[in-house]
């Protein structure tokens, strides 16, 4: 490929990632709508959620692999097709258990795009200097996805109803395709390279079902939750079981027994968590108790988001000087201290400008502690498993953002509804919450080994699309 094509490529590559990480925020603004069109309960606007979320967490963990045994540019070429079509029929859904069917199709798409998009990145740019500045143009595209996902669901849902929300994604999808087409954005499949079918299963199986459990106890299905949690702990179980025999396991043992690797996986999930839960809880708030119009809950969000697209940026110089502890240590404590007044904000019933302040500490906390956690993630990786930590970290994320969803849900379904202050005593109880999960976090991590230095020995990366 000629170096006037590659910025193309490259844009193709990061409208991709772009319309992955939207489909994760534009939907919270449109679930007053959504379930207003569609009925349906508290539940079935977690599952709308989660749906992708679910699916997106499991599927990350072998992803990678599957983009080295079939070929990069064949998997997000694929995955970015089905998102398209996917989102298409989303805003022709009927009924909303068939929403959270294609929701699970758009976030095993989503699995696809992410991991095979970096080994793009790594194939169009051999050279670090490049690669390192083709990675910085594809990492704010993250900023920019949050940043943008609440304001433009508003204006759509605003526009045309949260049917809007999906059909955004058709026109990105083709651009993105029509970017990335052609032999020059190719990279090499291995056909050697095994992926256990059977442990990636029991790995969504059980991560499912552990959610639908949340999610019913919320609803007080005491008889749903109790059989929902057994099967999750039978899928478990025996995803344990296959884990110690396979040959290629879906978890890399090497990276989770890395020194203080634990504590970065468990912060990235946390971050998740708090995010995603507050994202899914914040707008049924605004909207369905307070009033607030599906563009007005767009804008309120504003104090949250912007410092996601300008953020990143500085923490990635502060980094680069110091290391990534002290970062991500401050934006757990940023994001504990944002949710805690956000909760106390919604339990006094304050006037907005205190939700403000404490969703603008959030997010700046956000945007200090992804870039740091995602550099010491790979600094921390044992030589030759960055890859394989970057996938882990990420379905993680996944996992926390599934967990934020069902369990701060649960609140808002089970907070007495008998009048506006006892339904925000659920959402601040979530909200707390939250805070209680970071600051745990932050503990942890503040308690951990120390993440080496950028200017140490760093152990080296592994092919972009290696998850594994």
């Amino acid at each position: 490929m000629s170096p006037a094509q590659k910025p193309y490529a490259l844009l193709g590559v990061a409208l991709g990632y772009f319309m992955v990480l939207l489909d994760m925020t534009v939907l919270s603004v449109a679930e007053p709508d959504l379930s207003h069109a569609l009925g349906g309960s508290v539940a079935g606007l977690q599952w709308a959620v989660t749906g992708y979320t679910v699916a997106f967490g499991a599927l990350l963990l072998s992803a990678g692999a599957a983009a080295d045994r079939f070929g990069a540019h064949r998997l997000f070429r694929g995955g970015v097709a089905v998102f398209g079509a996917g989102s298409l029929l989303c805003a022709a859904a009927p009924h909303l258990w068939v929403l959270v069917v294609l929701r699970a199709v758009l976030g095993a798409a989503a699995a696809a795009c992410v991991p095979s998009s970096m080994a793009l990145i790594t194939r169009l740019y051999p050279d670090p200097a490049g690669r390192a500045r083709a990675v910085a143009v594809w990492a704010a595209v993250s900023g920019a996805a949050l940043a943008a996902g609440p304001i433009a669901g508003g204006l759509l849902v605003g526009l045309a109803g949260w049917r809007a929300v999906f059909l955004v994604n058709v026109p990105i999808a083709l651009l993105t395709l029509a970017l990335v087409s052609g032999k020059a954005v190719h990279c090499p499949a291995a056909p050697s390279r095994r992926i256990d079918l059977a442990g990636q299963a029991l790995a969504c199986a059980a991560l499912a079902l552990g959610t639908d459990a949340l999610i019913a106890l919320g609803g007080h299905g005491w008889t749903h939750t109790a059989w929902s949690c057994g099967a999750a702990l039978v899928a478990g179980v025996l995803f344990a079981v296959r884990e110690r025999r396979s040959a290629s396991p879906v978890l890399s043992r090497v990276v989770l027994r890395a020194p203080g690797m634990a504590a970065m996986l468990l912060a990235g999930a946390a971050v998740g968590f708090t995010l995603t839960g507050a994202l899914f809880v914040l707008p049924l708030l605004l909207q369905q108790r307070l009033g607030y119009s599906a563009v007005g809950t767009g804008l309120a969000f504003l104090p949250m988001t912007l410092p996601t697209a300008f953020n990143p940026l500085l923490t990635g110089r502060v980094v680069a000087r110091t290391g990534p502890r002290g970062p991500v240590l401050a934006g757990l404590c940023l994001l504990t201290a944002g949710a805690a007044v956000m909760g106390a904000a919604v339990w006094t019933g304050a006037p907005y400008a205190l939700l403000a302040a404490g969703l603008a500490a959030a997010g700046f906390g956000v945007s200090c502690a992804l870039p740091a956690l995602t550099t010491a993630v790979i600094t921390l990786a044992p030589e030759g498993a960055a890859g394989a930590a970057g996938g882990l970290f990420n379905a993680l994320r996944q996992l926390g953002a599934t967990l934020g969803v069902a369990v701060l849900g649960a609140f808002v379904t089970v907070a007495p509804h008998r009048g506006a202050g006892r339904a925000d005593h659920g959402v601040a109880g979530a909200l707390l919450l939250a805070a209680a999960v970071c600051a745990a976090a932050a503990a942890v991590a503040a308690a951990g080994r120390r993440a080496r230095r950028p200017g140490a020995a760093v152990p080296a990366l592994a092919p972009a699309g290696s998850q594994r």
